[in-house]
């Protein structure tokens, strides 16, 4: 338990808010709602953390006030292979230089098309859209145009998106809009099969994440029997199955996350490290859905915006070239057996899930997170942008100097919590 009540929320007792970012957050709050939405809202976060940003380069983010962090988030997972990387921001640069936004796309659509087509196990065509939630929503729209039914089946706290169907948020949703949804227990093959008889034969699609990475809680890979028990009722319905690979797409396996189970959908969903950084998206599926994706009205003004395609082409030509995703997973075993041994030393118990590269941290005993805020406020201080709900990501920036100086920053933290009388 945390004695002192003056930092038991994460706060620290003297300022570290810059005044450059406080005079922004006091612009913004004139003119946008809030001060800022979404995800990328700092009030969210423990008290300290800044709200914006002055620049990035590989694993290393400065705020505005021109303090230097290692970047544990990448941007909320679309870093790839680090900030300005070279190769990624010339193809860019190259192709905006030519033309961006025409009466149509570049030949770069082509291009990115035909090497993810050749780069995704499942894939025989690719459609691009701009965000995750595009993404999704045209993976849902193509199985209920190509079954001709309603209902999907979803698990339960997934995050898919932010549009009314699956936001995890119910302002300004009806109940109209999840009329056919079904939910069911990531991994739960039983769980599964209830909301597979409630659809009865309406079922157009079952979706799933790559894995379970619900905010707040441990992250839970895919079991193989789940994964299999998806594909089977899947295809014994003649539904969909749709991977929602937004999040972890390209840092567990560039083919798609669940090769390394053998198991492959129908369509998956990507987006964030698509590009590097770069507001690119893209539905992947097979020819079981190519006529309905074909048939679908799905668009928006900057969809073929040739620059982030021509980054996206640059990036995964050097995903597949090099050792991008064994280098994330080896600098992600080096940060979690640092952190490891720092909670033992510390006597303080940690939880860390899910795949390496995409770390998540949380404290024993910590329900209202009081541990994870004044343990990322301390870590922030020194020198490391930690996370205190959400999994983090790394990138193939990221180098064994840089993972040090995180750990180094992450025993501040530990000491934050034993000088509260955390641990021993």
């Amino acid at each position: 338990m945390i004695k002192n009540p003056s930092i038991s929320n994460g706060a620290s007792p003297d300022a570290w808010n810059g005044p450059i970012d406080a005079q922004l957050r006091a612009r913004a709050l004139r003119v946008v709602p809030g001060g800022m939405w979404g995800h990328l809202n700092a009030a969210a976060l423990p008290s300290n953390y800044p709200q914006f940003f002055a620049r990035g380069e590989g694993c290393r983010l400065w705020d505005v006030d021109g303090r230097e962090y290692v970047d544990l988030m990448c941007s909320w997972g679309p870093i790839l292979l680090g900030h300005h990387h070279d190769e990624v921001d010339q193809a860019y640069a190259k192709q905006a230089a030519a033309g961006a936004c025409m009466n149509g796309p570049a030949a770069v659509m082509v291009e990115l098309a035909e090497h993810l087509v050749d780069q995704i196990a499942h894939a025989d065509w690719v459609q691009f859209q701009k965000n995750g939630t595009d993404a999704t929503t045209t993976c849902v729209t193509a199985a209920r145009a190509g079954t001709g039914r309603r209902k999907i089946l979803a698990a339960r706290s997934a995050y898919h998106g932010a549009v009314p169907w699956c936001s995890p948020s119910l302002v300004g949703v009806t109940s109209e809009d999840r009329a056919h949804l079904i939910y069911y227990d990531y991994n739960d093959v039983e769980s599964l099969n209830v909301a597979l008889a409630e659809s009865g034969n309406d079922l157009a699609a079952i979706l799933v994440s790559a894995f379970r990475h619900d905010i707040g809680r441990e992250q839970e890979l895919p079991t193989l029997a789940f994964a299999q028990a998806a594909r089977a009722a899947a295809t014994a319905a003649d539904a969909a199955l749709i991977l929602d690979d937004v999040r972890a797409g390209f840092r567990l396996h560039s083919g798609g996350s669940w090769e390394t189970l053998g198991v492959r959908p129908d369509m998956s969903a990507y987006s964030k490290a698509i590009a590097n950084g770069y507001p690119l998206a893209a539905v992947a599926g097979n020819d079981r859905f190519r006529d309905a994706a074909s048939r679908l009205y799905v668009t928006g003004s900057f969809w073929c915006e040739a620059p982030p395609m021509a980054a996206a082409l640059a990036t995964q030509r050097v995903v597949q070239s090099g050792n991008a995703i064994a280098h994330m997973e080896a600098m992600g075993q080096r940060l979690r057996d640092g952190l490891q041994a720092l909670s033992q030393q510390a006597g303080i118990s940690i939880r860390q899930t899910g795949p390496v590269q995409m770390p998540s941290v949380l404290f024993d005993d910590d329900a209202d997170v009081a541990k994870g805020r004044l343990f990322c406020n301390a870590a922030l201080r020194a020198g490391a942008y930690f996370h205190p709900r959400h999994n983090m990501f790394l990138s193939a920036a990221h180098q064994p100097e840089d993972i040090d100086r995180a750990l180094s920053a992450a025993a501040a933290g530990f000491e934050a919590l034993t000088e509260a009388g955390v641990g021993r």
